[in-house]
């Protein structure tokens, strides 16, 4: 029977977290002020929305609502058949592959020539954006890939005169290639004017959305990739009450509108109330997404900051900075919560010192017990801690001595690692098990956060303390072994080297090495290498 295999995540960061490590943060985008709130809230940023470089010239037209996805689709290749004669350059938006692909399908059936963006074909999509802002030009395109997207009306001339030099094998790297460039260029911007006056004349670029997101900030951006540099445009959003957004939040009002006035399927309903009523479902869909986002970070939180203590000794160990200090804070902390907890609540009469002697003999090895103190039955804790912690550093102190300073500090980051290492590993499989179930605590009219805070906690003490007293333990009864160095031959026959079958004597001294170049110390007034150092010469008098 094959064991099943399993893995464990060792280290993990939810965003939020992994961007407030930064100091400062800073940003822009255009879509951002939908999310202003959890800006504000989780990173404390301050949303500043900066009027446009030119007056928006782009209309935004009122969404037309059908009663079932055949009829929007139908009209929508209607609407982009009838714009495609006029001339004007399309971006059409889905929310899918799947309803990217069903529209591609219906297009080809009419005939209409379209290109596909879904940012899959990174080469020819640069030459399709080139391409999309041409007089009749059709792209169909998902929310995600249409963002960032830079349509010049007429053609974008740069992008083309780019693809006309790799066509002729010119490269960046080509010394002609900024001159070529800007010829090339400026001769596809003599051929892109005029289809630019043509799409402008013809309406800017149209931008069709299929469906609705459920992020308004997704719908703006789609929308953005018509209007801009105060360039003329025009935007509009085809919906069905059988869409995602309006099955969830507006089916039956929508529905029941439609019904009472008679209106047949292929007839949209185009009403300011309709458009407003989905957009506050989508901000409702936006706070849902904001609270789920929220809670994970409160979550992560938790884990953050035990992840930030135990990282704190990691570097501190790796680094090698003061780690014997560190490691004394350690050990008296453990000495301090094993004679506190013997002693508690308990007078010195019945102390219980055989017991104690074990836990501390469990720690480190010490000879002190009851007899050692003058009048132990008058004692109080703090004296015993004291006294114990005194003979632990003595007895550290002597294993330093015992192992070497050089020794020790590399048993010190071995072992302190290791342990880190193994309780942490331990940890993180303990919090995920726990974190699994106890979304269940709210059945008891509990809150999940906090009971998962307050267990949490429970854990990390846990691990705090062992990995303390592991590694005080393992540094005091750790067996260190080293090997002793083999001893060099004094003698060594071995071949001269010149195939004669004869041999040469190699010494080997006990006093100081003789360089090669320096006097023989025989006193000849020779270099050792040409006199009693030379090969097949008798060693040097002893």
């Amino acid at each position: 029977m094959a064991i099943k295999e399993e893995n464990q995540t060792l280290a993990t960061i939810t965003l939020q977290n992994y961007f407030r490590m930064y100091e400062k943060l800073a940003g822009m985008t255009g879509t951002a002020v939908t999310e202003e709130g959890e800006f504000v809230e989780i990173y404390g940023l301050e949303v500043v929305v900066i009027p446009t470089n030119r007056p928006i010239a782009r209309m935004d037209q009122a969404d037309l609502v059908y009663v079932d996805e055949d009829n929007k689709f139908a009209a929508v290749a209607d609407d982009i058949e009838e714009r495609h004669r006029n001339g004007q350059p399309i971006l059409i938006g889905t929310v899918s592959i799947e309803k990217s692909e069903r529209l591609a399908n219906t297009l080809k059936r009419r005939g209409i020539p379209f290109e596909v963006l879904n940012a899959k074909q990174h080469e020819r999509e640069a030459h399709i954006i080139a391409q999309a802002g041409r007089p009749g030009a059709i792209t169909v395109a998902t929310n995600m890939a249409g963002r960032g997207v830079d349509i010049k009306l007429g053609g974008n001339a740069e992008e083309m005169a780019k693809q006309e030099l790799r066509k002729r094998g010119i490269e960046h790297d080509d010394p002609s290639y900024e001159s070529e460039l800007e010829k090339q260029t400026a001769d596809f911007e003599a051929e892109t004017e005029p289809d630019r006056q043509r799409v402008l004349d013809a309406g800017g670029l149209y931008v069709l959305g299929t469906e609705r997101h459920e992020s308004r900030r997704i719908d703006n951006q789609l929308r953005g990739r018509s209007g801009r540099q105060g360039d003329p445009g025009e935007s509009r959003f085809y919906l069905s009450l059988q869409d995602d957004l309006m099955r969830r939040f507006a089916n039956e009002r929508v529905a029941s509108i439609m019904d009472r006035l008679k209106i047949p399927p292929d007839v949209p309903i185009e009403a300011k109330m309709v458009s407003k009523s989905i957009e506050r479902a989508q901000t409702q869909v936006e706070s849902q997404n904001f609270e789920i986002r929220k809670n994970v970070l409160k979550y992560d939180e938790v884990m953050n900051t035990q992840r930030e203590i135990i990282y704190r000794w990691r570097n501190q160990i790796l680094h090698g900075d003061h780690t014997e200090e560190l490691l004394g804070e350690w050990r008296d902390e453990v000495i301090e919560d094993i004679v506190r907890e013997m002693t508690a609540g308990v007078d010195p009469h019945d102390w219980d010192w055989d017991d104690l002697q074990v836990r501390i003999q469990a720690i480190y090895p010490t000879t002190l017990k009851k007899d050692s103190f003058d009048d132990p039955d008058d004692l109080v804790a703090e004296e015993v801690v004291d006294a114990y912690i005194v003979d632990a550093a003595d007895a550290y102190a002597k294993r330093e001595e015992e192992l070497t300073p050089a020794v020790m500090r590399s048993l010190e980051r071995t072992i302190v690692l290791s342990v880190i290492d193994n309780k942490w590993r331990e940890h993180l499989g303990e919090m995920d098990y726990l974190r699994g179930g106890i979304g269940l605590r709210a059945m008891g009219q509990r809150d999940p956060l906090v009971e998962y805070q307050r267990e949490g906690f429970g854990f990390f003490e846990d691990l705090v303390d062992t990995t303390k007293s592991d590694s005080i333990r393992y540094m005091f009864h750790a067996q260190v072994s080293q090997q002793p160095a083999e001893p060099k031959p004094t003698n060594v026959t071995t071949t001269s080297g010149k195939g004669d079958g004869t041999t040469r004597r190699q010494v080997q001294r006990d006093g100081d090495k003789v360089g090669r170049n320096a006097p023989c110390p025989c006193g000849s007034g020779k270099k050792y290498k040409r006199c009693h150092g030379a090969p097949g010469s008798e060693p040097l008098p002893a």
